[in-house]
């Protein structure tokens, strides 16, 4: 990646719906150019899609929690399956594989506190695999919308 690859990438972060033409005028570059370096970007897996930011409360899910989750036993069939089995469920906005003291934390929405208890119970506490689980409610979530791909001499 150079500095205009990363300076596309920046942009189509901030503004993914923009148009070529407007993209390839803030980089400084043909739209031919810029047409076929987004193109380039997205054959090498830099640029992955184009998605739609959603509200979480306007779709009455205001609660949001991080749960930790212990599994056994620990193998490769457990883990796959507990993945799968959380990544499907429609309150689960994503799924991560740790390795230390918990072996998954799921981020999940809820409509409220009485929801994410319904989701512990419904969900969780029947499953053999699961042997611990823990909830942090999150008061606030602010993550980066835009990220820097870095000076041109470290990008593979």
């Amino acid at each position: 990646m150079d500095d205009i690859d990363s300076a596309i990438v920046r942009e189509l972060q901030a503004n993914a719906r923009q148009t070529n033409r407007d993209l390839a005028r803030t980089v400084g570059i043909a739209p031919s150019t810029c047409l076929e370096r987004v193109r380039l970007l997205r054959e090498r897996g830099v640029i992955t899609g184009f998605h739609a930011e959603v509200s979480l409360t306007a779709l009455g899910r205001e609660v949001q929690a991080l749960l930790h989750v212990q599994v056994r036993p620990l193998n490769r069939e457990v883990i796959e399956g507990f993945k799968a089995y959380a990544a499907g469920l429609p309150e689960v906005l994503s799924v991560f594989v740790l390795a230390g003291g918990d072996d998954f934390l799921v981020h999940v929405a809820v409509p409220g506190v009485d929801g994410l208890h319904a989701f512990l119970m419904d969900r969780f506490s029947a499953r053999r695999e699961i042997v611990g689980f823990r909830s942090s409610v999150i008061y606030q979530h602010h993550r980066n919308r835009i990220i820097d791909p870095g000076p041109a001499e470290n990008a593979r």
